[in-house]
C-alpha cells in the first residue's frame, strides 16, 4: 500500500476512535470475574464513548436446550427466572453507572451463551466481545471456560477479549503479537489491536518463535507488511528460538512483562493450532493476562 494512501486508513481509525461510541458486549454471569471483565473494559475504553451491552442467559429448572425442552414466557418457572435475571442486570447497572462516557444497555434472555451472542451479533453492530474466563461456578479450569473457548472459536465477525480472574489486572502497556510470518495481514483484521495499542499508547512486540536468519523470502515480506501495518503505532520485532512454541510464547510474556497477548486466529495456518491442538489452551491455563483472539477476513 502507498504512504499516503496507509496514512488516511491510519487517519480514519484515529477518527473512528474519537468520533464513534464503541458498542461493547459483555456477557455475564454476575460472578466476580465477570464483574472484573466489566471494569477491565472501562479502564481499556476511558476517554472513548462506549455502549456497553451487558448480557445474561438464564435457564429454568427442570428445562434443557439439549432436549429441546423449551420453557414457554408466561409460565411461573420461565417469569421468575427472567425476573431474576432482570433484577441482577439491575443491581449491576447501579454498581457500574458512575461515567457520563459511557450508556449502558441490559439483554436478559433464555438461550446457549453462543446462541444469545449470534442473536445480539445480528441485532447490534458489536465492535468487541469481552468476557471473563471463569464463571460463577468457579471452575477449575483456570484457561478460559468452555464457554469462552467456544465463542472465541465460532465467533468470527467480532473480536473477543478474555480476561482473566485477576483484580490487579492493569490496561496495556506492552502487547504481544505472535505470528510465523507464513500469511499475510489485512488492515481489517489488525484494526482492533491497532486501536488498543493508540488508546493505550501500547506498544506492540511482535514475536516470531524461530531464528530471523531462518527466514524465507515470504516471510520477509509478510514482516514488511506488518512493519508498515503497525508503523503509527510503537512497535518491535523479537525472535526466540525453540521448538515448543507455547512455552516460548509463556515465557517471553514471563520475561518481557506484555499485558495482553493478540493473536489472529485463522482458520488455516499457525494458529489453526490454538484450538484444535492445545498449544494457546496451555498458554491460557497459567494465563494472567487478557488474551484478544482477532479473525482472518474473507
Amino acid at each position: 500500500m502507498p504512504r499516503l494512501e496507509f496514512v488516511g486508513y491510519i487517519s480514519t481509525v484515529v477518527n473512528d476512535i474519537n468520533n464513534m461510541p464503541k458498542q461493547i458486549l459483555v456477557p455475564t454471569d454476575f460472578s466476580k470475574n465477570a464483574l472484573n471483565a466489566i471494569n477491565y473494559a472501562l479502564k481499556l475504553f476511558k476517554g472513548q464513548e462506549c455502549d456497553f451491552y451487558l448480557l445474561n442467559v438464564f435457564g429454568v429448572s427442570g428445562y434443557s436446550l439439549d432436549n429441546m425442552m423449551v420453557p414457554e414466557p408466561g409460565e411461573m418457572a420461565y417469569e421468575a427466572a427472567k425476573n431474576k435475571s432482570e433484577e441482577e442486570l439491575q443491581k449491576l447497572l447501579r454498581q457500574l453507572q458512575f461515567s457520563s462516557e459511557h450508556t449502558f444497555h441490559t439483554i436478559s434472555v433464555y438461550n446457549s451463551l453462543l446462541d444469545a451472542i449470534r442473536h445480539t451479533l445480528t441485532n447490534q453492530e458489536i465492535d468487541m466481545i469481552v468476557m471473563g474466563t471463569k464463571g460463577s461456578s468457579g471452575a477449575a479450569r483456570v484457561f478460559f471456560g468452555s464457554n469462552t473457548v467456544e465463542v472465541m472459536e465460532k465467533i468470527t465477525t467480532s473480536p473477543v477479549l478474555a480476561v482473566p480472574e485477576n483484580e490487579m489486572i492493569v490496561v496495556p502497556e506492552e502487547i504481544v503479537f505472535p505470528t510465523d510470518f507464513l500469511t499475510g495481514f489485512k488492515h481489517i483484521e489488525l484494526q482492533y489491536l491497532l486501536e488498543i495499542a493508540m488508546l493505550q499508547k501500547a506498544v506492540i512486540k511482535i514475536l516470531h518463535i524461530g531464528l530471523e536468519s531462518d527466514l524465507n523470502k515470504a516471510q520477509q515480506e509478510n514482516r514488511a507488511l506488518l512493519e508498515s501495518l503497525f508503523q503509527e503505532v510503537e512497535h518491535t520485532f523479537h525472535f526466540r528460538d525453540g521448538n515448543k512454541i507455547s512455552a516460548e510464547i509463556k515465557d517471553f510474556i514471563k520475561d518481557s512483562g506484555c499485558n495482553m497477548l493478540a493473536f489472529v486466529n485463522r482458520k488455516h495456518g499457525f494458529f489453526e493450532n490454538i484450538f484444535y491442538k492445545p498449544l494457546v489452551k496451555e498458554i491460557g491455563y497459567q494465563s494472567e493476562i487478557p488474551i484478544l483472539a482477532l479473525h482472518d477476513s474473507p
